[in-house]
């Protein structure tokens, strides 16, 4: 019998609204199949570049006004997922980048547990607490106060392992064809769920799979 846990690759910006409304989702799948499954975060290139993102989709719409009413209008139905009027309206990142290899960073210096439990805290940062965290000095401001050894980060910030780290996932994500955040990459990259997934719909996927003995065959 294999023992080994279904790995499911998740593929997200830390800026992406939709995935902030896939984590109450995810610990839900984390409750359920516990040690069945093991979910690897990676970060994809979203919002590497804010103002250019803006300007090309929303240069009609209202820009960054446009914008923040769309996202809080957006996720107005999900309630464990709560959006500050002021994101992107008076909080306007320039990068997801900074924080992607900071999150890198903690993987290399920690341990990838500790890098999601972080995630879930800058997007709690950004979408509720209204905080730039393209800004370093805010990242690192976040760290120490969830005692994170941030001379450590700095080194793997400074000798570029946290970005090289970075880049894999960049270009995973590309290898995968990954069209948008959030993306679920099951079945060796057979299944691909992309965006705002229901509990549900990935419960049922990871449960055929789980359950399917030649689920890792192709019949093709």
């Amino acid at each position: 019998m294999n023992n080994e846990p279904l790995v499911i690759d998740y593929f997200s910006d830390i800026l992406c609204v939709w995935a902030w409304v896939t984590e109450r989702r995810i610990e839900e799948l984390n409750k359920h199949f516990k040690d069945k499954i093991e979910i690897r975060y990676q970060y994809i290139d979203l919002f590497g570049d804010t103002e250019n993102r803006i300007k090309n989709q929303w240069r009609d719409k209202g820009m960054h006004e446009g914008f923040s009413a769309h996202v809080v209008d957006a996720v107005a139905p999900y309630e464990s997922a709560p959006v500050n009027p002021d994101v992107w309206r008076k909080t306007r990142p320039t990068t997801s980048a900074n924080a992607h290899m900071v999150l890198k960073a903690i993987e290399l210096t920690c341990n990838k547990q500790s890098a999601i439990e972080f995630s879930n805290i800058l997007r709690k940062a950004f979408f509720i607490d209204s905080k730039d965290i393209s800004e370093l000095e805010t990242l690192f401001s976040l760290l120490k106060q969830e005692g994170i050894d941030t001379e450590h980060i700095n080194k793997t910030l400074n000798n570029g392992t946290a970005l090289a780290a970075l880049m894999s996932d960049y270009q995973k994500a590309n290898e995968y064809d990954i069209k948008g955040s959030p993306s679920f990459i099951m079945n060796n990259g057979r299944q691909n769920l992309f965006g705002n997934v229901g509990y549900k719909v990935l419960q049922a996927n990871i449960e055929e799979l789980l359950n399917n003995s030649s689920a890792q065959a192709s019949w093709c």
